[in-house]
């Protein structure tokens, strides 16, 4: 049997899959697995044991070219099952296009009649939590193969394997860069590419790097992608100890490793705190206009915020005085860090 995913398209959203990956390996033990996914995804899925193959793709300016490339490779895979994590009308189009002989989905943008097992989107949907929203569509999958549904039900694991080889390569960076490997190391994700509302603030993360360097002698790094490094720049202004700034110098796949490597990660709701929680990291993770019942990291050790009353909002910039993230002080992240370290 082949079976092909296609994968969410933001990282948080797609270590939030991990635990119906896992279940469909566990209902198709010898199945054929195949993730279909952007080409970002192999940084953070390279390790894992829950899938066969990676079928990676770019986006390009043409979204009919790319359509009509993506599905000559789904027909020439001759899938059997597809499973689609994404809910909009053009994956489900996809699957169609790609000839998979059944084809799951939630119900969304009239696509219907594109897939042959449409599934109604549950009505808890906006109150629990993310994985369970993809692990209910695995539980619909395995009912219709195998007449039961532990899957929706089961306790989520959202684990990835990180290799030794890739563990080792992360330690070479870290010296490289001049992380002293015999401290502890903290690193900051300072940033959020799809929402300035969800980020704290530069300056509280440059007192907190400041705390976390004079009270704990701590090597603290600067994480996060190209987009961010002007944000890292502007806490590494205002820090009075200067950081490490590997915002935009690493891969995903180097990162992920990076972060299986250190001690803990301290961020913004942003999609390297669920990386960092699924490769075992202590992580504290600080929200704001987001919902963390919903969205936070499933393995996180703490999240932040403060009970305010227009929050969650889900704006990506705030009307008012963003009192949900201007009224957490670095000395109140600084001691939940130092607590749990």
């Amino acid at each position: 049997m082949k079976i092909v995913i296609r994968g969410t398209n933001w990282i948080g959203d797609a270590v939030m899959t991990i635990p119906a990956m896992r279940q469909l390996r566990r209902i198709f033990p010898n199945a054929n697995i195949s993730l279909h996914t952007r080409s970002w995804a192999k940084g953070i899925f390279q390790d894992a044991d829950f899938v066969d193959n990676i079928l990676s793709f770019e986006e390009g300016s043409n979204s009919l070219q790319t359509m009509s490339e993506q599905a000559r490779v789904w027909r020439a895979n001759k899938f059997d099952l597809a499973v689609l994590f994404t809910n909009s009308f053009q994956t489900a189009l996809l699957s169609k296009l790609g000839r998979a002989k059944k084809r799951f989905g939630y119900r969304n943008e009239g696509r219907s009649f594109l897939l042959t097992d449409p599934i109604e989107k549950p009505e808890w949907k906006s109150e629990k939590h993310e994985v369970y929203y993809y692990l209910n569509l695995v539980g619909e999958i395995e009912s219709d193969y195998l007449g039961s549904r532990r899957s929706a039900t089961v306790s989520p694991d959202v684990s990835l394997n990180v290799s030794d080889q890739r563990r080792r390569d992360a330690r070479d960076i870290l010296a490289a860069a001049g992380v002293d490997l015999s401290r502890k190391t903290i690193a900051l994700g300072v940033g959020s590419t799809n929402s300035l509302a969800k980020r704290w603030g530069a300056r509280n993360y440059a007192g907190l790097n400041d705390l976390l360097r004079s009270e704990l002698n701590s090597n603290i790094v600067l994480i996060g992608s190209a987009g961010e490094t002007d944000v890292s720049n502007v806490v590494l202004d205002h820090s009075r100890r200067k950081p490490i700034i590997l915002t935009g110098k690493t891969t995903l796949a180097e990162i992920t490793a990076i972060l299986a490597e250190i001690d803990m990660l301290v961020s913004n709701d942003m999609g390297l705190a669920h990386v960092a929680a699924a490769v075992g990291t202590k992580t504290i993770t600080i929200f704001g206009p987001t919902n963390p019942g919903t969205t936070r990291p499933w393995n996180s050790e703490i999240v932040v915020r403060e009970d305010v009353e227009c929050a969650p909002c889900m704006l990506r910039d705030c009307p008012i005085d963003h009192r949900c993230m201007t009224w957490i002080t670095p000395q109140s992240v600084f001691e939940k860090i130092s607590n749990l370290l």
